[in-house]
């Protein structure tokens, strides 16, 4: 997870209640994190005053999805989107939080050892099917039968 304030990596992360129905989460760096607590606490109470659109530096934040009616500003207080489309609504601002959080913006999993093999096999048998099909058009049923068998040992093997 990515420090709110540099691209360094978060090691501190404060959950702070701002109100009853608004809590604000905070991941910061070693350095961001002193300077962060060695603020006064009256940084706390201008925050609490302020009201939850002041907490939030991301531009836009007022839109609203039309489909459910859930704005930005929600989604941030309850970590949940409202429905499928909040996806194309909010795109920006999610992908500047999953560049925050996660360093990408997209998933990078790992991929199995014997993914391509299979991947290159699958891609064979779908050839040899075409060419069978077509020998049979033709009426080649020695080349068919040929290339059955190649199917057959493909798929086993």
């Amino acid at each position: 997870m990515k420090c709110n304030k540099c691209p360094s990596a978060a090691t501190l992360h404060i959950t702070e209640i701002i109100s009853e129905d608004h809590v604000e989460e905070v991941h910061l760096c070693e350095f961001c994190a002193h300077k962060y607590l060695a603020q006064p606490q009256a940084k706390a109470h201008a925050k609490a005053k302020a009201g939850p659109l002041d907490d939030l530096d991301t531009p836009g934040t007022a839109r609203e999805c039309e489909m459910c009616g859930i704005k930005f500003v929600d989604f941030r207080n309850t970590h949940r989107l409202g429905c499928p489309h909040d996806y194309n609504v909010f795109r920006e601002e999610l992908i500047q939080l999953l560049e925050k959080i996660h360093g990408e913006p997209r998933h990078v999993g790992k991929v199995p050892r014997r993914l391509p093999q299979n991947r290159q096999a699958q891609a064979e048998l779908l050839q040899l099917r075409k060419q069978l099909h077509q020998a049979v058009d033709k009426e080649q049923y020695e080349e068919a039968a040929k290339l059955r068998d190649r199917i057959k040992r493909l798929e086993e093997g």
